[in-house]
């Protein structure tokens, strides 16, 4: 009886080992060339609430952009370089055609991921999706998913 006794709070401590060393997302850094104007569209366009950064360097701005997770928008890029819109962020919203609205009101390009047209495209799974650049030409994507 003793034996199985600390063979199950072993197992459960193992257990509980292995759900803590699970890898998870933190954070995602973004190198730019103007930090005042990639942080005020983070903020401003993209509605991303400022959280404070540890370096108080006048080099970086932190977003919150989930529960436990962060954009880190750090200065110091020479010049811009060409983005491919398969490599993006993405974001959910509650509805895309009313993000698309809150786009149109600051004058801010957005359209399908070839850029053809405004109106969303639509995923196979049902999702609605638009797309957008960031000051550096950063792809975002922002959908409807509920997940």
């Amino acid at each position: 009886m003793k034996q199985a006794f600390l063979l199950t709070v072993l197992l459960s401590g193992i257990t509980a080992l292995k759900a803590d060393a699970q890898i998870h997302f933190n954070h995602l850094a973004i190198y730019v060339v103007d930090l005042e104007k990639s942080s005020t569209f983070y903020r401003d366009v993209m509605q991303l609430q400022q959280i404070p950064e540890p370096f108080h360097d006048n080099r970086h701005t932190w977003f919150k952009i989930g529960e436990h997770d962060q954009l880190h928008v750090i200065s110091g890029a020479k010049e811009k370089m060409p983005h491919n819109v398969s490599v993006h962020m993405a974001f959910s919203v509650p509805s895309v055609e009313n993000f698309a609205g809150h786009l149109d009101s600051l004058h801010v390009k957005y359209g399908n991921s070839a850029q053809t047209g405004t109106a969303p495209q639509v995923r196979t799974d049902g999702i609605k999706q638009i797309y957008l650049q960031d000051p550096d030409g950063y792809w975002i994507e922002v959908n409807d998913d509920k997940f």
